[in-house]
């Protein structure tokens, strides 16, 4: 039988690692927009305005080592998607009252702003173009780019309208990873999970969808070749899940990852764990 990848996937909850939840609870509440739908002992679970389904998952590790950027395997950022550019141009707005550093760039698929937290975990926010604005290359690749973003327009957006933090329809729209060995990596995600290749950059960036969205995922080798896994005490990405729009979608896939060698193991919650090359852990969900 043809395996095709769900088209209709995407990436659901990313967990982190922190060191100091309070501090983390604070920025992500007062500087991002999320707000606590849960909270335990030394973990809790953020959501996007009236929603009850948590987008980021929060633990705090016990004299957690904060590790320095680009120097391990794991996350690079994870993307909060907007629904639209207004939302944006308000987000951009708290962040500049925040006074955070905020990078940016027009990708022309996208407009998207980068912070980082208190760990120095990499966070995107953004909003697309509509697909119908998307241009590609001869090789039928998406055609993206990674040009100055026109801020003025974007606050110009926003206008007077009052931020209230994320706004219904948030949700997480991709993760961009640093990798140990980024061939390897292609030959797990395309391969074997079977997400298709939709750009590259040189032999140091891969870029990764189903369904011909622009990325779900994004892959790099800018930690160095060879960049061990970020160990289990050090602040940062625990895992991040692809969910999977029912349950034949899911039993697909996984019956292709059994016949391609991999074993997925079921979670307690009834997630299924795989991890890629550089040992990074995957949840795969309904």
């Amino acid at each position: 039988m043809t395996y095709f990848l769900d088209p209709n996937l995407e990436i659901g909850q990313v967990k982190l690692r922190v060191s100091h939840l309070d501090t983390s609870l604070a920025f992500y509440q007062e500087v991002v927009g999320l707000r606590v739908v849960e909270r335990t002992e030394g973990t809790a679970a953020l959501a996007a305005a009236d929603s009850q389904t948590p987008l980021l998952l929060l633990e705090q590790i016990p004299n957690a080592v904060k590790l320095p950027r680009r120097s391990a395997a794991g996350l690079y950022h994870f993307a909060i998607l907007l629904p639209n550019r207004k939302a944006l141009g308000l987000s951009l707005r708290n962040l500049i009252r925040s006074g955070i550093h905020i990078g940016s760039s027009d990708h022309l698929v996208s407009e998207a702003l980068y912070i980082a937290d208190p760990d120095n975990n990499g966070i995107e926010i953004y909003a697309d173009r509509p697909r119908s604005a998307w241009q590609y290359e001869a090789s039928g690749h998406v055609k993206m780019a990674t040009i100055p973003l026109d801020g003025d327009s974007l606050l110009a957006e926003a206008g007077d309208a009052e931020w209230n933090g994320l706004p219904e329809g948030t949700k997480i729209g991709h993760i961009h990873l640093h990798v140990s060995d980024l061939r390897e990596t292609e030959a797990f995600y395309n391969g074997v999970l079977g997400f298709d290749i939709v750009a590259k950059y040189g032999d140091s960036a891969l870029f990764i969808s189903a369904g011909g969205y622009h990325h779900h995922i994004g892959l790099n080798s800018w930690a160095g070749a060879g960049a061990p896994l970020a160990p289990s005490n050090a602040a940062g990405l625990d895992y991040f899940t692809v969910q999977f729009s029912d349950a034949e979608q899911l039993n697909h896939t996984l019956e292709r990852l059994q016949s391609k060698g991999v074993a997925p193991s079921q979670l307690k919650d009834g997630a299924w764990i795989v991890h890629d090359p550089s040992g990074i852990a995957i949840h795969l969900v309904i």
